[in-house]
């Protein structure tokens, strides 16, 4: 039997394929286009226990860049304290396009990994708030950490210097965590304030996560073991200092010890307007958010960084932090734009307020 002729012209099957194909690599093109037409900056937040990154480092960093370069995205993400979960965002972040990575890490170990992926694909990295010691970072912007720890200690020296003391004066060390390089500096500068000022360091701890759960059990915990000497509580920052707090009236505790913060959080302050917190630093986190999208601007143009100073080698730009107590409160924080006298004076704190001289009675 003769097999059957076989058509010269393609069947549709064969159109089919051939159209989809076509759509595909049609499609892939445009992809790689837009990859290449759109610069990208990557921004990588470490966690949102702290109030400050989705309410300010977010916004003024996307909106800086948007004012900077038109026609710049930025990928945004946030790793709720979860290196792994960082490691896969900057991942995604780098196959997206980015062309610059403004990286605040959660664990300065595990982020050395992530500037080396970066660095395969020549995409430089800007360690944002948090140093990178170990790893080959294009440039830095944050505070001096040291700087940060010395004025906490001496706003703690100063304050139990105006107490009657009977014998030495014992003071907790509620640090953060572990795996942020800034804690170390942080420490640093308190020891070098507590240094010869006749205060005796009780007991120190690192708090995980900068957790305010987990520092305010460690700090009850210390409560009961030195019953009766702790005078004072260095807090690094005021999620720590909120736990700390937490624990010494748990335990009845009144007039509650000098607590210090850091951060100026909306509830370190009315805390601070209420007695309860001694003081917390004040750094213009939206500066330090400008001047890191000022800086990734430059990296994508293939500019050199517009930096002021080196750290470890590192170009760097280091803003200036500044204490916060009730003396100057009204003047960095209200008239500084920080808070507003309307949203720090709710009840329950109207009262203190009036007394604070942040309203006048019978202001609504």
């Amino acid at each position: 039997m003769t097999p059957p002729r076989m058509s010269r012209r393609p069947g549709v099957t064969a159109l089919l394929a051939a159209a989809l194909l076509a759509a595909s690599m049609a499609t892939a093109g445009c992809a790689s286009a837009t990859a290449q037409d759109v610069p990208t900056i990557a921004f990588l937040l470490p966690e949102s226990k702290a109030a400050r990154y989705e309410n300010v480092d977010r916004p003024v960093f996307e909106a800086a860049v948007a004012e900077a370069c038109p026609t710049c995205q930025v990928v945004s993400a946030n790793a709720g304290q979860d290196a792994e979960r960082q490691q896969q965002q900057a991942e995604s972040a780098l196959s997206q396009g980015a062309g610059v990575l403004v990286l605040d890490a959660v664990d300065v170990s595990a982020a050395v990994s992530i500037v080396a992926a970066a660095a395969q694909r020549g995409v430089p990295v800007i360690a944002y708030d948090r140093s990178l010691p170990s790893a080959d970072v294009a440039a830095y912007v944050s505070f001096d950490s040291e700087e940060v720890g010395r004025l906490q200690g001496e706003s703690i020296v100063a304050a139990l210097a105006a107490r009657p003391a009977d014998g030495v004066l014992g003071v907790l060390l509620l640090g953060g965590a572990a795996t942020d390089a800034n804690s170390a500096a942080l420490l640093a500068g308190a020891r070098e304030a507590f240094d010869g000022a006749g205060v005796e360091v009780l007991a120190e701890y690192s708090t995980p996560d900068w957790s305010p759960d987990k520092a305010q059990e460690w700090v009850a915990g210390q409560l009961t073991q030195f019953e009766g000497r702790v005078d004072a509580v260095w807090a690094a920052n005021d999620g720590t200092a909120s736990g700390a707090i937490s624990a010494m009236k748990a335990a009845g505790l009144n007039p509650l010890p000098p607590v210090t913060g850091q951060d100026a959080e909306l509830s370190a302050v009315q805390r601070i307007v209420s007695g309860d917190q001694h003081m917390t630093v004040y750094k213009d986190i939206a500066e330090e958010a400008r001047t890191a999208a000022r800086l990734a601007v430059d990296l994508l143009n293939g500019s050199t960084p517009r930096t002021t100073t080196t750290v470890d080698g590192v170009p760097a730009v280091l803003l200036t932090p500044v204490a916060v107590t009730t003396e100057n409160l009204r003047h960095v924080i209200v008239d500084g734009g920080v808070h507003t006298s309307e949203v720090i004076c709710v009840d329950p704190y109207r009262h203190a307020c009036v007394e604070a001289g942040l309203i006048e009675e019978g202001d609504k």
